[in-house]
């Protein structure tokens, strides 16, 4: 008797984003925080409107709310997933590296030394990430998320971020950005992007433990 072979699966469309949770929806919306400052980032460079800096900025704490939330959402609805971890992190790079580094570009910390700092700054942002991703499990030990984190985590960028908005407020960005620059070599340095520097080095730090509360 000849065996009738099972019907193929139906695919239905948009199969992954069905598959997408509340917390997930609020992950996106903080990636759409960073790709936010980016553009304004960019639109501040022609138009020199200090509100387009100034909302670029505040598109940073906007983020961070984001970022909260969808992680206590998780926890509330019992919805973690690698997909949403991974998701997290994407969506970190954008906000919490990406984004900072480009408005402080926009700022005019514009060097050839400040570029090679804020590749630097965004280099240690995902490399947090992907450690972070990596070790979660084992530094969870068992439990619902991570007891404290390895090295600084990257949306401690915001605070970056704010320094940036303060000087804007204070109009000391361009050619007036605070510390001036220095002629080291071939390449200007602004000492203000050492900040981001600074940042990238803790948030890659092996030793420094940061309670998760």
């Amino acid at each position: 008797m000849a065996l009738t072979p099972s019907p193929a699966p139906v695919r239905k469309h948009f199969s992954m984003i069905r598959g997408f949770h509340l917390a997930d929806a609020f992950t996106l919306g903080n990636a759409a925080c960073g790709v936010g400052a980016v553009f304004l980032s960019m639109a501040f460079m022609a138009s020199q409107s200090l509100a387009q800096f100034l909302w670029a900025a505040a598109l940073a704490p906007a983020a961070f709310v984001f970022d909260v939330f969808d992680g206590r959402i998780a926890r509330w609805r019992q919805t973690h997933s690698a997909l949403g971890r991974e998701l997290d992190s994407l969506a970190d790079v954008i906000s919490f590296g990406v984004a900072p580094a480009a408005l402080a570009f926009a700022a005019g910390l514009d060097g050839g030394w400040d570029c090679v700092l804020l590749i630097y700054f965004v280099g240690c942002g995902v490399s947090r990430l992907a450690r972070y991703n990596v070790t979660a499990e084992a530094l969870s030990a068992g439990a619902d998320k991570v007891k404290y984190f390895e090295g600084t985590p990257i949306p401690t960028s915001v605070v970056l971020v704010g320094v940036l908005a303060w000087a804007a407020w204070q109009g000391r960005i361009g050619d007036a950005v605070w510390g001036g620059a220095w002629v080291l070599g071939p390449w200007q340095l602004h000492p203000l992007t050492l900040l981001f520097a600074l940042s990238g080095t803790l948030m890659i730090s092996k030793t420094l433990r940061i309670p998760k509360f």
